[in-house]
């Protein structure tokens, strides 16, 4: 098929299914889409957010096409090789990603069911490494090398997670890294394998880092117009106790200070799926520069 044909379908393809997600994310389940403890006859209970067509239907179907056009443009041998397992469970774990990435954004949650999803995909994966290949390993490569790549990289991946809030809670006494984070990176590293595990990090941190460095500007902000009210006041001391209430009513999902780290791990795992051939590239560069061989 022609590349120009290819990139066509791609694109129509990226967009109605991007489009659907948003219908199939008014069917997922209420539970789904709550935090731990879910009761909806708490006095405290608030239904789920929900996608809407425009803008999310939208920027699934713009996010879906794109990483779809980027595997063909830089993964041209998976076309050519027929690796339609490997290509079948990329296709699929994209939109998955993505329902990740708006569910974290709008309620704070990643559903156990999607980084699930993921896991048993980076399995089907595994699959394909051993019966259509791999270009992270020659054919010289021991037997077990696909596997070791990708139990290693959920097992470093959740693994990892859990040792930066663990240290973080231990020194602030505040949870850092939220259990669902940790989840999705493990069923992100069975994905990606320890290669890719690597490049999904290193792209959700900087990315990260680059949303976070507003909020915490806003932040500020917030808090001198917050302090100049209190001393503007006639009673400072009950005006700071009324800011301290309205704080305290608001919903976890609707903190102004809290920055969801899910959609960034999602960004980085389908940044690399999409380029992996590029990433190896870069590290073979990088390991001949410094005299290592493959």
């Amino acid at each position: 098929m022609h590349p120009a044909i290819s990139i066509v379908i791609a694109i129509i393809l990226g967009l109605l299914i991007g489009i659907g997600l948003t219908y199939i994310f008014k069917i997922i389940p209420e539970k789904w889409l709550q935090d731990y403890g879910y009761n909806p006859n708490s006095p405290k209970f608030r239904p789920a957010k929900r996608m809407k067509l425009i803008p999310h239907g939208i920027l699934a179907g713009v996010f879906c096409a794109a990483f779809y056009v980027a595997s063909i443009l830089f993964f041209p041998q998976l076309y050519m090789n027929n690796r339609i397992i490997h290509i079948v469970a990329v296709a699929i774990i994209v939109p998955i990603l993505f329902l990740v990435l708006i569910s974290d954004r709008l309620n704070r949650i990643i559903p156990d069911q999607f980084w699930v999803m993921i896991l048993v995909l980076g399995f089907v994966l595994l699959l394909s490494d051993y019966l259509e290949g791999t270009i992270w390993f020659s054919s010289n490569a021991p037997w077990y090398a696909p596997l070791v790549n990708r139990i290693g990289g959920a097992v470093i991946g959740g693994g990892l997670l859990w040792l930066i809030g663990f240290i973080a809670e231990t020194f602030t006494g505040r949870d850092a890294m939220g259990q669902g984070d940790m989840k999705l990176l493990l069923g992100c590293g069975m994905a990606t394998g320890i290669y890719g595990l690597v490049v999904t990090f290193y792209v959700s941190v900087i990315v990260g880092v680059l949303f976070a460095i507003p909020l915490l500007i806003k932040k500020q902000i917030r808090l001198k117009k917050e302090e100049e009210e209190i001393k503007a006041s006639d009673n400072p001391k009950e005006k700071r106790k009324e800011i301290q209430r309205r704080k305290a009513q608001v919903h976890f999902s609707e903190d102004p200070d809290y920055l969801a780290f899910g959609p960034f791990l999602a960004l980085g795992a389908g940044v690399f799926l999409a380029l992996e051939p590029v990433f190896l590239r870069m590290l073979a560069e990088t390991l001949i520069t410094f005299g290592l061989y493959f």
